[in-house]
């Protein structure tokens, strides 16, 4: 059951047209990425159906309703993770936490008891009283997504939530969005972090210059092309050739001589094969 249905939704800005007609739905439960290069329209995707910007046309149902006609109402249902970190620095954890809940209306009791779990869920229990300010950048994105599941939502939006993360973190955080979703939540995944996508999402949407180009699960994607990739660089650019078997790609790559990489196929090649663009910052 769709949780969420986008239809031709367009976005334009004086002569830029940010979002073209993108159609998607978001089925209860599933991690959809919406994967792209930065300005292909994954932010204003994400600020249309948080209310933080007005479509130029189309239409969102949210659980069957129409969003923009519930305004704030359909949006007590949603926790959104911007790409910049907008915490308080100069106010503790539990103090941020406390006054996104207290936006929400949540019970006072409640809203303490939310908290406490939420920091011990994310291993933040004894940093509760710490100023964000003296937090890594690692704790900072944690806390981001803690503050957004305050309210229970239950859709999470993360836009590009492990941006600038070393790695190592950047794992930690596939691990917790992971768990967020095993415990029932809902989660749009805005990405341009191709492993990201392919590691985290039951299905990924791809995004170029404004329009959806397919959306599919990514082993499905990537199972287009074959198995197996052999690259070669050829004046001036790297090209890549694609077989279904390792003994195909292989005996091709010998014939044609030296200077060949043999590897799995993965999903920017699917991505560059559907819009003949690399995924790029």
């Amino acid at each position: 059951m769709s949780i969420l249905e986008v239809d031709r939704l367009t976005k334009r800005y004086s002569e830029t047209l940010a979002l073209d007609a993108a159609s998607f739905s978001v089925r209860q439960g599933e991690l959809f990425a919406y994967l792209g290069p930065n300005g292909s329209g994954k932010t204003t995707t994400i600020r249309i159906l948080n209310g933080l910007s007005v479509p130029s046309s189309g239409s969102v149902r949210f659980e069957g309703n129409d969003l923009f006609s519930q305004g704030r109402k359909a949006r007590k249902y949603f926790g959104l993770v911007p790409q910049s970190i907008n915490l308080d620095r100069d106010l503790s954890v539990d103090h941020n936490l406390d006054l996104h809940g207290r936006y929400f209306n949540v019970p006072s009791k409640t809203r303490k008891k939310r908290i406490s779990d939420l920091l011990e869920y994310v291993g933040l229990s004894d940093r509760s009283k710490s100023l964000v300010k003296h937090l890594s950048g690692g704790f900072q994105r944690r806390l981001m997504i803690v503050r957004a599941l305050v309210h229970e939502p239950k859709v999470l939006f993360l836009d590009e939530p492990t941006v600038g993360l070393d790695p190592a973190i950047r794992r930690q955080v596939w691990a917790l969005i992971k768990q967020i979703q095993q415990d029932g939540t809902t989660i749009f995944l805005t990405t341009h972090y191709i492993e990201e996508a392919e590691f985290l999402a039951d299905r990924v949407a791809l995004l170029c210059e404004g329009k959806v180009v397919v959306i599919d699960q990514p082993n499905n994607l990537i199972s287009r092309l074959g198995s197996w990739a052999v690259d070669r660089y050829e004046s001036g650019q790297m090209k890549s050739s694609y077989y279904k078997s390792r003994s195909e790609a292989i005996e091709t790559a010998k014939v044609e001589g030296d200077g060949f990489q043999l590897r799995r196929i993965n999903l920017e090649d699917a991505y560059l094969q559907l819009t003949g663009k690399r995924v790029k910052p």
